[in-house]
């Protein structure tokens, strides 16, 4: 497979998969304002802080505000990671991959770049809770459309591997967020808001009902072993490694436990750290400081993704170039 192909492919599950995320915890704080007790202010802050553009958004527009916030995670066109500007981006990869791809998932992407951008000059009148589950299913379809039309072959593992490495940054994002910043007074902690808040995390990654039958009762500890260390949980952060690698290996061809790739190498030290730990051991050595490193090293798995499948490397002194 060429490598534009490739990169395109990767991408495509990336941006879809990052529209619907935005979608999920911007929904779910719209929902959170309802269950506030009197008198709490409305947090739209951390929204910015789950996508990392705070310096943007700053300079853009200043404070952050509800209908600021709406605007700029969903319909800034100048904003790279607002839903608008995934679904451009992703249906730009797809019209480039177009033999490559089935003509149902062309037409669900284009169903939905269309449907926002119809959307766009009347969004303060439209019921945003609507359009973000609108959004969502969106998403969702797209997914098992290329699950059940595309063949599950080398370019459906490079969609699953973007879908799953973007996925596992945004649980990360999201749960970081909610235990560094969301709750600053400390006053709070076991009052019936912070469970309000806690399940509200559990909402954006939609982990409510099934950590509930997992665990019942919402406990901070369990909140974060059941989104980084669960095994069967399909938004883990485990979960979505474990499943990345299985993509990794079937791409390059190696058997489970020898990776042929820098990319391989640093996503099996990155998931063997995580089979291989336990949550009392990640509180201890501070949340927070885990999953900043955790992103920084995920990071790194994208950049060896790149090198190893997508940059386009020179030719080295006696090689001999292809024929036009």
């Amino acid at each position: 497979m060429l490598s534009r192909v490739a990169n395109s492919i990767h991408w495509m599950g990336r941006y879809i998969e990052r529209a619907e995320n935005v979608a999920r915890f911007v929904d779910v704080n719209l929902h959170l304002a309802l269950d506030l007790p009197p008198g709490a202010r409305e947090q739209w802050q951390p929204l910015i802080a789950v996508t990392g553009d705070d310096e943007l958004f700053a300079e853009r527009y200043g404070m952050a505000t509800r209908e600021r916030v709406i605007e700029f995670l969903t319909f800034d066109r100048d904003n790279p990671n607002s839903i608008l500007s995934c679904l451009a981006a992703a249906r730009e990869n797809a019209r480039t991959v177009r033999e490559i791809i089935s003509s149902e998932m062309w037409e669900q992407i284009n169903r939905a770049h269309l449907a926002i951008q119809s959307a766009v000059p009347r969004w303060r009148e439209l019921d945003m809770a609507s359009f973000y589950a609108e959004a969502k299913t969106a998403a969702h379809l797209f997914t098992g459309i290329a699950d059940a039309t595309m063949s599950h072959g080398e370019a459906w593992h490079f969609l699953r591997l973007g879908r799953l490495i973007e996925r596992a940054d945004k649980t990360s994002r999201i749960l970081d967020v909610k235990y560094f910043i969301l709750l600053p007074m400390l006053t709070d902690v076991g009052t019936p808001f912070d469970t309000i808040q806690w399940a509200a995390l559990l909402k954006s990654a939609s982990a409510l009902e099934m950590y509930r039958k997992r665990h019942r009762a919402i406990a901070p500890e369990r909140v974060a072993q059941f989104l980084i260390l669960d095994h069967e949980f399909p938004r883990s952060i485990r979960w979505c490694l474990g499943r990345a690698q299985r993509s990794l290996h079937e791409i390059t061809g190696a058997p489970p436990g020898a990776p042929a790739s820098l990319s391989g190498q640093r996503m099996g030290r990155l998931l063997a750290e995580l089979m291989f730990t336990t949550i009392e051991e990640i509180v201890r050595g501070g949340l927070h400081e885990y999953l900043d490193r955790f992103q920084l090293r995920l990071n790194e798995v994208g950049q060896a993704i790149h090198s190893d499948f997508f940059a386009l490397r020179p030719l080295g002194p006696g090689t001999e170039r292809p024929e036009p």
